[in-house]
């Protein structure tokens, strides 16, 4: 891996992190407006055929991509993605983006916990310290028991949960699939779940929502474009780290744009969490070596 690759890689995480939180900002914006499920639905169209029209061009095409040996594992990991998805942007309805952001922030340390009981691997006691740390950071952004403790927040902390379990059970499908594979199938069972349900809400839409639906699609396909070219040129364990500016750009503009404010509480537990996923990333890495 050479230094050349490894800065472009880091530049191309920084690019999806910024697209995602622009993605993120338009999908608060809709889902005040409308149902989430439908939001979602329509994202999913255009990400479905955006995986399609990628994996139609792979090497040898649809067929091929398609074909898995473990399909209830792809079909459940993809329906766990989506659903994901609904609860946090259902969560920015509520929490905005810089307290959801702050908690889902976590996702990494709960990947680490889990990668025990679910793919078997090793936890040394370094990486647990960081991992309580880290929950010590949500519970200080939760407030429980000082009055102030929303329970909507646990929306948030269920959507990092269910990403954390996503990752892990991706990570679980490449040991039989390629990555091609499992972003066929997370983009194209994704979209027949969503349109199961989404359609039972669907409402019209004025003209400048449908504009901001379109950049919607358009974000979620080059977030993931730049995502898979990021890991095509750099090693996953060089980029992760930058993945947390996701939190920073969110939060710029939940400020910015919604007038958001950011508690000491939030930014207090927000930088727990940081730290200590950045350092068992560095453990993680270290290990690997």
């Amino acid at each position: 891996m050479t230094e050349q690759n490894t800065r472009l890689g880091i530049l191309m995480m920084i690019t999806t992190t910024f697209i995602f939180a622009v993605q993120d900002g338009i999908s608060q914006h809709l889902a005040r407006e409308y149902n989430v499920l439908m939001v979602v639905m329509i994202r999913y169209w255009f990400f479905a055929a955006f995986v399609i029209t990628i994996s139609s061009r792979h090497e040898g095409g649809l067929r091929k991509t398609a074909r898995t040996k473990q399909p209830f594992l792809q079909a459940f990991r993809a329906t766990l993605l989506v659903a994901e998805i609904c609860v946090m942007v259902l969560a920015f309805t509520y929490l905005g983006l810089v307290e959801s952001h702050a908690i889902f922030a976590a996702y990494p340390l709960l990947i680490a916990a889990l990668s025990g009981p679910v793919l078997g691997e090793s936890v040394g006691w370094r990486r647990w310290i960081a991992i309580a740390i880290g929950f010590i950071g949500v519970v200080i952004i939760l407030q429980p028991g000082f009055g102030v403790f929303k329970p909507q927040a646990i929306i948030a902390v269920a959507s990092a949960l269910m990403f954390a379990l996503y990752s892990l059970l991706t990570r679980f499908a490449a040991r039989k699939d390629s990555a091609m594979t499992s972003f066929f199938w997370t983009g194209t069972v994704g979209a027949v779940v969503i349109t199961c349900l989404g359609l039972w809400f669907w409402e019209p839409m004025t003209g400048n929502d449908w504009a901001w639906m379109v950049i919607l699609c358009i974000t979620g396909a080059a977030g993931h474009f730049t995502l898979i070219k990021c890991y095509e040129v750099a090693e996953a364990s060089a980029v992760q780290p930058f993945a947390y500016l996701q939190l920073v750009f969110a939060s710029a503009i939940g400020i910015s744009v919604f007038s958001e404010k950011i508690q000491a509480n939030v930014a207090f537990g927000g930088a727990l969490i940081v730290a200590a996923g950045l350092f068992t990333l560095w453990r993680q890495r270290r290990t690997e070596v």
